[in-house]
């Protein structure tokens, strides 16, 4: 899901909106009803990947998805099977010698839906109101691909043919960690040949400053088990004169960071790639309210590196958390023992050009230093994805510009995302630019109780998606 830098223009990229109508004005009108019930029908299938027992229900989606490719007008329609959940893929290839190729990249799968009692109604219910979309995958990320399938049904209709070739790859295991998609990608990469990568999977500042990601942070995680003894040990008999792993972990949590905020690890930050100042400029621009940031995540107070802003710490800058440290007994009154174990979880998120295998083998080196002989300690690394970074001078980057200023009326803004996906795995294994064309909204609650759409923003997305490809047509990609 890295950082924020400047308004097209600001950065040298021309930012004149598109003067002809748009491609697909009034088809969204036309075919409202057909696409609300086709939203609905796919949000209703309950494709939890997390849950094996919903494994049916994700391949019921795959073969909804291949369903919506095959009506859309595109051809090749496959459902790929992988040692996990399938992803389906679909293209149109007769845009002609010289017409860019793009790979539209989305997924199927979606997040359980616990806490159940917190949701207004039903999550694989969905239903329409106010203006919203609600149901689990609304927005993450059914309603996303759909625009994009419905803006290549549609230019289909209306012209016969699409000004660019075009793939779609959607995944189906995305919200588990995409663990077989670098796979699926080398064993069709010359099927997935491309100019460019357009995914649809992120989200905008607000409805009315729109705004494009150029980046997401990478993640690379570890735990730590730490053995001091056989067993537990009385503390009264052995207390003061054994190795305590809740003492050794809580030091080697607290020593993670120094007095101002920075990563400890030797050489953490050798490789971070510095804003332009064109990106730090446009990220001071936006108009970021700290209070009710702070008040949407339940805080009263803010922390991290010193001297660089909230967006910066959460978009730009490089991580270290804590998500895990357990030692000893925690069960109602004291149980007075010296634990013989202990576990810390720390997860990494990481930006341009940091390497997560060489983070992981710092902070392995990091600990080899923090535990005296004689104590056990096993590191298990728990994933890795590197991070995703294009360039705000890509022409590429300038087309998707267009796009959305053509359809909002304004330029947009330039932001990157804290979380993590299966981005830099695209654009290194097809060597193409990826670019973020996502219309989701920071109140949609991604992963949370109540998901929504908003269908605004779905419509003006549709739209979008038929600019993007009217403007890499005319775009020299380089």
């Amino acid at each position: 899901m890295s950082s924020t830098s400047a308004t097209p223009a600001s950065v040298g990229v021309a930012s004149t909106a598109v003067a002809a109508p748009l491609a697909l004005a009034g088809y969204a009108d036309a075919e409202r009803a057909r696409i609300e019930r086709r939203l609905l029908d796919w949000v209703a299938i309950p494709s939890i990947s997390a849950h094996p027992d919903r494994a049916g229900d994700v391949r019921r989606s795959a073969e909804f998805t291949a369903g919506l490719l095959a009506e859309a007008g595109l051809e090749h329609v496959e459902v790929l099977e992988t040692p996990g959940a399938p992803a389906v893929y679909a293209d149109w290839l007769h845009a002609g010698p010289g017409a860019p190729t793009a790979v539209v990249y989305g997924h199927h799968d979606v997040q359980p839906v616990d806490p159940l009692e917190l949701w207004s109604s039903p999550p694989f219910e969905p239903v329409l109101a106010a203006g919203e979309c609600r149901g689990r995958g609304a927005v993450d990320d059914k309603g996303q691909v759909l625009f994009q399938v419905e803006a290549a049904r549609g230019l289909l209709r209306r012209h016969g043919r699409l000004p660019v070739n075009l793939r779609f790859l959607i995944e189906g295991e995305e919200e588990v960690g995409s663990p077989h998609f670098e796979a699926l990608l080398a064993a069709h990469r010359d099927r997935l040949a491309c100019d460019v990568v357009v995914v649809s999977d992120t989200t905008m500042w607000a409805a009315d400053v729109p705004s494009v990601c150029t980046g997401m942070r990478g993640l690379v995680a570890a735990t730590v088990v730490v053995r001091t003894a056989a067993g537990d040990l009385h503390s009264g008999v052995f207390g003061g004169a054994v190795p305590n792993p809740a003492h050794l972990l809580a030091a080697a949590a607290a020593a993670l960071h120094d007095g101002q905020g920075r990563v400890a690890l030797p050489g953490f930050y050798d490789a971070v790639r510095p804003l332009t100042e064109a990106e730090a400029a446009s990220l001071r621009r936006l108009p970021f309210d700290e209070a009710a940031w702070m008040a949407a995540a339940g805080v009263k107070c803010l922390d991290g590196e010193a001297g660089r802003s909230t967006l910066e710490r959460v978009w730009t800058r490089p991580t270290a958390e804590v998500v895990g440290l357990t030692a000893g007994y925690g069960g109602p009154g004291i149980k007075t023992i010296v634990p013989a174990t202990g576990t810390l979880k720390v997860a990494f998120r990481l930006v341009a050009d940091q390497d997560p295998a060489a983070v992981l083998a710092g902070f392995r080196a990091w600990l080899a230093e923090r535990f005296p002989p004689g104590v056990e300690v096993t590191v298990t690394a728990e994933g890795a994805v590197a991070p995703a970074l294009t360039p705000v001078t890509h022409p590429a980057v300038g087309a998707l510009c267009r796009a959305v200023e053509a359809v909002w009326g304004v330029p947009p803004m330039f932001t990157r995302e804290g979380g993590s996906g299966p981005e830099e795995a695209l654009g290194r294994v097809l060597s193409a630019p990826v670019l973020y064309l996502g219309v989701g909204l920071p109140g949609d609650r991604f992963h949370a109780p109540d998901e929504r759409l908003v269908m605004d923003q779905f419509w003006r997305g549709l739209l979008a998606a038929g600019e993007l490809w009217r403007e890499l047509a005319a775009t020299p990609l380089g």
